[in-house]
């Protein structure tokens, strides 16, 4: 047989082949939890006890657990003896549980906080774009002073032919219907 030097991992032991399945017997034990915790147990719990008590108390002839009640003792450590550890296991379980959506909400707020700030960067550069853009009235004066330029340029005269200018629309184009064309 090859001994580990690696002493993180447990050696499997030669038992007696006693297998369960540690997922099954967790949901025992956390169901097992859920129900020592009612008011319900404790109730039924109560009146059991009260019976049996009561039951050894008055008939004499029948008792089956005298006065210091050593049955009962015996089954409530019993009980105390196999709750204990099961519900500390299903407590364990409830705590990897909490560990775990405990890290994938830490991932989530870490994913968007990483969003988030993104988003705020892209604002922050629509903002500084959107100062840098002209404003309507700046678009209107410098429109107006185009306008004003080309109104005051005309048309140019053409040399050598004996037609007379045409003026220019607002558009920039020759105006077709003050023209006469020469045949």
């Amino acid at each position: 047989m090859k001994r580990s030097a690696d002493l993180t991992t447990p050696r499997y032991s030669r038992g007696i082949g006693l297998h369960y399945d540690p997922e099954a017997f967790g949901r025992f034990s956390e169901a097992l939890a859920r129900t020592l915790g009612t008011a319900r147990f404790l109730v039924v719990q109560t009146v059991l006890v009260v019976a049996w008590i009561s039951f050894n108390v008055a008939a004499v002839a029948l008792r089956y657990d005298p006065y210091p009640f050593i049955l009962l003792n015996l089954a409530f450590s019993t009980q105390a003896a196999y709750a204990a550890p099961l519900i500390l296991l299903a407590q364990n379980r409830q705590d990897a549980r909490d560990r775990a959506q405990t890290d994938e909400d830490r991932r989530v707020s870490a994913l968007v906080q990483a969003e988030t700030e993104y988003l705020a960067r892209e604002v922050a550069n629509i903002r500084i774009l959107v100062a840098s853009l002209p404003t309507a009235e700046e678009l209107t004066n410098a429109l107006e002073r185009v306008t004003g330029a080309i109104d005051r340029l005309g048309p140019p005269a053409p040399a050598g032919q004996g037609t007379e200018a045409k003026p220019l629309s607002r558009s920039g184009k020759a105006d077709r219907t003050s023209s006469t064309s020469s045949t």
